[in-house]
């Protein structure tokens, strides 16, 4: 079974927790703080791998945490950064934010890489907090939390030239004759159910990927038929070759098959509609072929380029073919439209969504003030709530933010119970 769409959950590893160390010296019990730092989580990475071909194996594993940082230790010892976890996808590989649907990678080449979830950063120890005024903090923050979000894989077809039309029109069996591939063809709708690649040779030795996608219905652009599983493959590729059954077998007309299609591309994305596209006039060994021919062409007009033959006789294949090349030597790359980001050292486009917030409050049904927002659950998960310095450092970090004068604004006073994550306070002025 082809696998071109999945979703997946990916969470970078936590920091490793800072540690709250003391020298002990010869004369000294406690001679000052030596708690080192905790390591950085690992990331969780994508790399493209050109052995793939699916995304069958994100079926049976859709859950990726990378691994935690190690704590620091006495002596001022920093924990080791854990290891990024690298997950290999196959190329053609969209990642997509699951809630915002916003575009976070766009992976087309063998070896490319893009961080899909960044890991957190390992949590300071006492020694990074001593001063003049207290030498020995009893002092450390955890680890920060890594990233974690629900992604959408959809693989996107890598090809040069797609053959789109009707199902039974004979893409199938146009590209089984041109190049080595083996596409399944037989005499019912929908024998290609995942696109096929060949890669085609033609005499003057120039070269191309077609690839030989699954038969469009109308309504296709809502889903309707195979919908968007055929038209997310489309959208890669530089020539269009629009196959149609010229021979009417299927009891349809061979012009309104052609509006038909092209009005499923345009309405499924406009900036199809720009790229060049080549008018196959197949099966014209077949009675009646000639004359409806004759009848498209009048209603098509002159500028359209027509291409007769016959895939199974293999008559006019040869000039198709270097049509086809003539126009991909000037025919354009056509990225996603939502993907003009500034491209990194790898020529991956990715970008994380902006973090949440500082603060958002609310109030629950039972008056209690809510706190949320990224930056305040960050604090407080790093916040070690066991030590008296940990606790005094977040209440500071809390008014620098105003939440205080905030939660005032919102008419809080003394005694008020404030919710953050899973855990009650009591508002003291």
């Amino acid at each position: 079974m082809f696998v071109d769409h999945v979703k997946v959950y990916v969470k970078g590893g936590d920091g490793g927790d800072g540690m709250v160390g003391f020298r002990r010296e010869k004369y000294v019990p406690m001679g000052g703080p030596a708690g080192g730092d905790g390591g950085n989580g690992g990331n969780v990475v994508f790399e493209v791998d050109e052995g793939l071909r699916t995304l069958m194996d994100f079926r049976y594993k859709r859950q990726f945490k990378a691994n935690r940082g190690v704590h620091g230790g006495s002596k001022n010892m920093h924990g080791a950064n854990a290891d990024d976890l690298i997950v290999k996808v196959p190329e053609g590989t969209v990642v997509m934010n699951e809630e915002t649907g916003q575009v976070i990678a766009d992976l087309v080449e063998h070896g490319q890489r893009a961080v899909i979830a960044k890991g957190g950063r390992g949590g300071r120890g006492n020694s990074r907090f001593a001063t003049p005024a207290n030498p020995a903090p009893e002092l450390s923050e955890k680890g920060e939390p890594g990233f974690e979000l629900n992604v959408v894989l959809e693989l996107k077809v890598l090809a040069d030239v797609g053959l789109v039309g009707f199902p039974s029109v004979g893409k199938s069996t146009l590209l089984s004759v041109v190049s080595a591939a083996k596409p399944k063809i037989a005499s019912y709708h929908f024998t290609t159910i995942v696109p096929n690649l060949g890669l085609v040779e033609t005499e003057d030795h120039r070269s191309f990927v077609m690839a030989d996608l699954p038969g469009l219905i109308e309504g296709a652009h809502q889903g309707v038929g195979l919908g968007h599983q055929f038209l997310r493959h489309i959208e890669r590729t530089r020539v269009i070759v629009h196959v149609i059954d010229m021979s009417g077998m299927e009891g349809r007309e061979p012009y309104e098959d052609y509006v038909t299609i092209n009005e499923e591309l345009r309405q499924y994305n406009l900036r199809l509609t720009e790229r060049p596209q080549i008018i196959v006039a197949n099966k014209m060994d077949m009675p009646e072929a000639e004359e409806n021919l004759k009848a498209f062409k009048e209603k098509v007009g002159a500028d359209a380029k027509i291409f007769p033959i016959s895939a199974v006789s293999r008559q006019g294949l040869q000039e198709l073919l270097f049509a086809i090349a003539d126009i991909l030597e000037d025919a354009p790359e056509y990225p996603l439209e939502h993907m003009q980001e500034e491209e990194t050292e790898t020529s991956v486009m990715y970008k994380h969504e902006a973090s949440k917030d500082d603060f958002v409050i609310s109030r629950d049904d039972d008056g209690a003030f809510v706190l949320s927002g990224g930056t305040v659950e960050r604090l407080f998960k790093m916040t070690d709530f066991s030590r008296e310095d940990s606790i005094r450092r977040f209440s500071r970090q809390l008014r620098g933010m105003g939440i205080d004068d905030a939660l005032r604004t919102r008419g809080a006073k003394d005694g008020d119970t404030v919710r953050l994550l899973q855990f009650e306070f009591e508002f003291i002025e």
